[in-house]
């Protein structure tokens, strides 16, 4: 078996990551020079030119792409292993990474099951936005919104989710009307979700009032604002206001009687959920099994 040089090898995976030999240095506990020469020993192993400098930072060439996902990846598992002996146990874990908004009502349920057919399992449930690096964290599945993020990765679409305006039953007994007319609701009393900067697909309130006659929309300035759609079906269950909730994150309190859906009219989302598998990641029991649960 033909390996590299291992040291050089990790060194070039740190600056890489961190696009700086200087960092690089710092994280290792040696010098930028120190950093340098390791990079130099592989690019002379490998006959390639992995980096090039651009200003103060670095930037890797092609050959420099074509590596690091691979190393990252065998470096993070052979780290795993290392602390999963050191520990004096070898045992089975799943790294799972989801949005923020579907961590809680989403994905906590569907976990269950899965515990159920393997108790001694070790779940990691990692909370975050895309895009993460897989490789790095070392996630057997990747829950995203839309199927774009992760070109190199088997994906599987989960749902395509759409948003429908819910509330307490209370609610709507001391703020709503008979009729069930949000046209005469009051502005304050709507829940705005700001979906954040990187998404422009996401339905709003003046998407779902689009058309309506001589009705406008309610102004986000007079209403409540929450920065998860999570928190805003979380809003809507405690009574502060009507939010237009994910059918996904509301479907638990619309059949328990804790939510209502004041219209039937739903507003899909832009795109739909998939998950995401990295090809080493493929075939493993658990993490088949996993996916067939969200999927369900």
């Amino acid at each position: 078996m033909r390996l590299p040089p291992l040291n050089a090898l990790r060194t070039f995976e740190v600056a890489a990551r961190l696009g700086s030999f200087v960092l690089a240095g710092r994280e290792l506990g040696v010098s930028a020079t120190a950093v340098s020469q390791q990079v130099r020993h592989l690019e002379d192993y490998f006959g390639k030119k992995l980096f090039m400098r651009n200003g103060n930072r670095l930037t890797l060439t092609d050959a420099g792409l074509a590596m690091y996902p691979q190393t990252s990846t065998a470096l993070a598992d052979i780290a795993a292993m290392t602390l999963r002996t050191l520990e004096g146990e070898v045992r089975t874990r799943l790294t799972v990474s989801v949005p923020f908004s579907l961590a809680e009502r989403w994905l906590a349920p569907r976990l269950s099951p899965l515990l159920e057919l393997y108790p001694r399992l070790s779940v990691d449930v990692r909370v975050e936005d895309d895009p993460v690096d897989l490789a790095r964290h070392d996630v057997d599945v990747r829950v995203s919104y839309g199927d774009y993020h992760y070109p190199g990765c088997q994906a599987l679409p989960l749902f395509h989710d759409e948003v429908l305006p819910v509330c307490a039953p209370d609610f709507w007994y001391r703020h709503g009307n008979p009729g069930f007319d949000l046209g005469q609701v009051h502005h304050s009393l709507f829940i705005h979700t700001q979906w954040g900067a990187n998404y422009v697909s996401h339905p709003t309130w003046s998407d779902w009032f689009a058309g309506a006659v001589d009705v406008a929309a309610p102004d986000p300035a007079l209403g409540r604002r929450s920065g998860l759609s999570s928190l805003s079906v979380t809003l809507a269950r405690q009574g502060l206001g009507i939010a237009l909730g994910q059918r996904s994150l509301a479907a638990a309190d619309l059949e328990s009687g804790a939510l209502i859906a004041v219209s039937n009219r739903a507003l899909q989302l832009g795109h739909p959920y998939c998950a995401f598998t990295p090809a080493q990641k493929q075939g493993r029991v658990d993490v088949e099994r996993l996916l067939a649960l969200l999927v369900g």
